[in-house]
C-alpha cells in the first residue's frame, strides 16, 4: 500500500471539519456515528463520520458474519443486489469482481444476495469467484426493502455521506464508469 501523507492530512482535516459543522450528529437527527481511521506518517487519525439513516441496518454475509451497515460510513458506497438463478446478475460478476480490485480503498462494494436459498448463493460466489466482495445473505428481504430493491440486478449507489446518487439496472461499461468515477472522488 503507498503512504499518501498529503491526501491523509487533507482527509484528516475535511473530516473534522464536516464532525465540527455537523456537531458529530447525523442531519436526520440520528446520533449515531463511526470513526474512521487514516494512516500518516505521524501514526493514526481518528475522526467521528455520521451515519446516514439508510444505512443504519444489520446484517449477516453469506458466511455468517454479523454486518452492520453503518461499517460503510464516510466512503463511497455501492450496492449490487443479485440472486444466485439471474442470468443478468451472472454476467455482471466480472465486472463486480473487477472494480473491487481495482477500487476496493476508494470504494465500499458490497453484494446484497436475495430471492434465492444460501446454498445457491454460495455456489453463485464460488462460481463466479466473488469471494474477496463482501456478500450479505439477505434472504429475508431488509436490506432489499430497506433501499426500495423490487428487482435483481439492482445496483445502489451511495455518496460518501450516504445520499443515495443511483439506484437502478446498469450494463457493465455504465457501471464500470460510475465506480471509477465514485473511486476518483
Amino acid at each position: 500500500m503507498r503512504s499518501r501523507p498529503a491526501a491523509v492530512i487533507l482527509l484528516a482535516a475535511a473530516l473534522f471539519a464536516t464532525a465540527a459543522c455537523a456537531g458529530g450528529r447525523d442531519p436526520a437527527g440520528g446520533d449515531e456515528s463511526v470513526v474512521v481511521q487514516a494512516e500518516s506518517t505521524g501514526g493514526s487519525v481518528a475522526a467521528p463520520v455520521p451515519v446516514a439513516d439508510l444505512l443504519k441496518f444489520d446484517s449477516r454475509t453469506l458466511d455468517g458474519q454479523a454486518f452492520n451497515g453503518a461499517s460503510l460510513a464516510g466512503r463511497p458506497t455501492v450496492l449490487w443486489f443479485w440472486a444466485p438463478w439471474c442470468a443478468t446478475c451472472a454476467g455482471q460478476a466480472a465486472s463486480i469482481r473487477d472494480m473491487f480490485a481495482a477500487h476496493a480503498e476508494q470504494v465500499n462494494i458490497v453484494g446484497v444476495a436475495g430471492l434465492g436459498d444460501e446454498k445457491a448463493m454460495r455456489e453463485f460466489v464460488a462460481e463466479f469467484e466473488l469471494a474477496g466482495v463482501t456478500q450479505l445473505n439477505d434472504q429475508t428481504g431488509e436490506v432489499w426493502r430497506r433501499f426500495e430493491v423490487t428487482e435483481q440486478s439492482t445496483y445502489v449507489f451511495l455518496d460518501g455521506a450516504g445520499r443515495m446518487t443511483h439506484r437502478g439496472w446498469l450494463d457493465s461499461v455504465q457501471f464500470e464508469s460510475q465506480v471509477a468515477a465514485f473511486a476518483a472522488g
